[in-house]
């Protein structure tokens, strides 16, 4: 086991805590060779209420990095619901969806499967600190896993550009939370730096351990469908890890023989933070970091660090990459929300990139999809309500807006009969 330069092939210590090459390239981690896996083992390891086989993550262990079982930190995560939801996909114009409801982790997005991953490398290599930046999201599972595992953390956010109810988990799992001025990009120099500099163990998906436990997304996600390949796999895009992730696990199910074909894979990102987007316009010749802003918190990252990884991933499945507006985002979520499932604003960038997709021809009306939801409905209650409520400005197209009424039968009557 080693780490292994994407750019270069310049190889590291597997225990390095080293996030890039000296060169300045991502580092990939390379399991030991092994043979074929037989993926009928997952189905006994279901039956497991305690230890690694319990977790979504570890019960697929042949794909990540082995660890002895004390330094495994896990509360558990995974085993996430696979939503079969043939409402939404008549309304979006195909055959079949899927939906993968990352929301259902215990801090309530896909980021605490490559945390139990990279905190359990912590732990093994004797970190005394760990530290991240955040929109959210990771800030809320590094700040609960460090504190599963006993180690010191502190998590550096943009100030006022992140929500309430995740800056509220970061607070409670009490890590050391830092507000810089400036957005996520400044946020995630800095703590390179620091990390660089001071000795913190980095746990952003920079972090190549944290690659491996988001690996378990698609895994699970055909262990749940049987090992029948969908024709499409669509997720968010905003830092891209999850994007390399499902393209390295891709590529090491082909080569473990546990399929023999891959699904394509589309990426949706948010109009206001779209550099992934524009540079698969130009075909992958340029690519240019922007001023990030939209709606969706979670994706709303101008210079994605996992670029590399995630451009390989598009290219090696012969994939797409669109962008959709902060409306269409919202839209969507307000179907997905309707039809009982509901997640945070960019989760629902899947469904409003697969609409566009469909209508614009690159997805067929048969196709088979699986779409990613990141992140849980209640990270976000503040664009929810601003949606439905308006708050100043004018309520969404599907807002699902109270009534006011005097505890009087006939006025009841009148807005039920309405």
């Amino acid at each position: 086991m080693e780490l292994v330069c994407v750019s270069c092939q310049q190889r590291y210590d597997a225990d390095s805590l080293r996030t890039r090459c000296d060169c300045g390239g991502l580092l990939d981690l390379i399991l030991p060779e092994s043979g074929a896996v037989d993926v009928s083992v997952y189905n006994t390891r279901l039956r497991a209420w305690r230890g690694p086989d319990s977790s979504g993550v570890w019960r697929y262990r042949e794909f990540l990095p082995a660890f002895d079982e004390q330094q495994i930190v896990s509360r558990p995560e995974g085993n996430t619901n696979l939503y079969h939801a043939p409402e939404i996909a008549r309304d979006v114009g195909v055959a079949e969806l899927w939906l993968k409801h990352e929301g259902e982790n215990p801090t309530g997005s896909f980021k605490d499967r490559g945390m139990t991953v990279a905190t359990s490398h912590a732990v093994k290599v004797g970190a005394t600190m760990v530290a991240c930046a955040s929109t959210g999201n990771t800030s809320a599972s590094v700040a609960s896993y460090a504190a599963f595992a006993g180690l010191p953390a502190v998590v550096f956010v943009p100030d006022g550009k992140i929500s309430a109810a995740k800056l509220g988990q970061t607070v409670a799992y009490g890590a050391r939370i830092i507000q810089i001025r400036g957005d996520f990009d400044a946020a995630m120099r800095l703590v390179q730096d620091a990390s660089r500099e001071l000795g913190i163990y980095l746990l952003n998906s920079i972090n190549p351990y944290r690659i491996e436990g988001q690996k378990t997304i698609l895994i699970e996600l055909l262990h749940q469908l049987d090992w029948t390949i969908p024709d499409w796999i669509v997720l968010p895009g905003g830092n891209l890890g999850n994007t390399a992730a499902i393209g390295k696990a891709l590529a090491e199910l082909r080569d473990r023989n546990a399929i023999n074909k891959s699904p394509r894979v589309a990426v949706i990102q948010a109009e206001g933070a779209s550099p992934f987007y524009e540079a698969f316009r130009s075909s992958f010749r340029s690519f240019e970091p922007m001023d990030a802003d939209t709606v969706a918190s979670a994706i709303r990252i101008g210079n994605p660090v996992s670029y590399e990884k995630a451009r390989r991933t598009i290219e090696r499945t012969d994939g797409v990459v669109e962008a959709v507006t902060d409306t269409e985002i919202m839209d969507a979520k307000a179907l997905i929300d309707r039809s009982g499932i509901g997640c945070e604003p960019a989760s629902a960038a899947t469904l409003a990139g697969l609409r566009k997709l469909v209508r614009t021809g690159v997805i067929s009306p048969a196709a088979r999809v699986a779409g990613i939801l990141t992140g849980h409905v209640m990270k976000d209650a503040e664009a929810v309500m601003t949606y439905h409520l308006g708050n100043g400005t004018s309520p969404g197209r599907f807002a699902n807006q109270p009534v006011v009424i005097d505890p009087e039968m006939s006025q009841l009557r009148e807005v039920l009969q309405r």
